[in-house]
């Protein structure tokens, strides 16, 4: 069965549920887990480069500190479940990609994930970090819905 899983999070409701059910997959396999969180560089909207390297500053200071919340209490959330768990947070601009090389790096062998279950328009216009997940990733993956 699976012996390392890698549960990425975005803070979402809809991750955090996906999180406690991959946990309690994890129990059940008897697999530890990695959660990530991956951190995407400021959007580029500022016009004078002081404001823009500022807002850059900024923005990438709160993301990380949420990301840094975020991981804490999934950590927190495994240990209660009895799961080992390793948390990682990465800044890449495309987070598909970050999943699928943390997956790579750290020996994870499933990936359990959450999806929003976008359909018709919205998901072809929006895309989904999951369908790229599930489309480029050699590794198998969980979706949770």
């Amino acid at each position: 069965m699976f012996k390392h899983i890698l549960i990425p999070i975005d803070g979402t409701a809809l991750s955090e549920s996906a999180l406690e059910k991959g946990l309690t997959f994890a129990r059940e396999s008897g697999a530890r887990v990695t959660v990530l969180t991956t951190i995407e560089p400021a959007p580029m909207v500022v016009a004078a480069y002081v404001q823009l390297a500022e807002s850059q500053s900024r923005y990438h200071q709160h993301a990380a500190d949420q990301a840094a919340r975020h991981l804490e209490a999934a950590g927190a959330k495994a240990k209660a479940a009895g799961v080992p768990c390793e948390t990682v947070q990465v800044e890449h601009d495309h987070p598909y990609q970050a999943i699928i090389e943390t997956a790579a790096s750290k020996g994870c062998d499933l990936i359990a994930m959450a999806s929003h279950g976008r359909r018709g328009i919205s998901a072809l216009v929006l895309g989904s970090e999951t369908t790229k997940v599930l489309t480029h990733s050699t590794t198998p993956v969980l979706v949770f819905r």
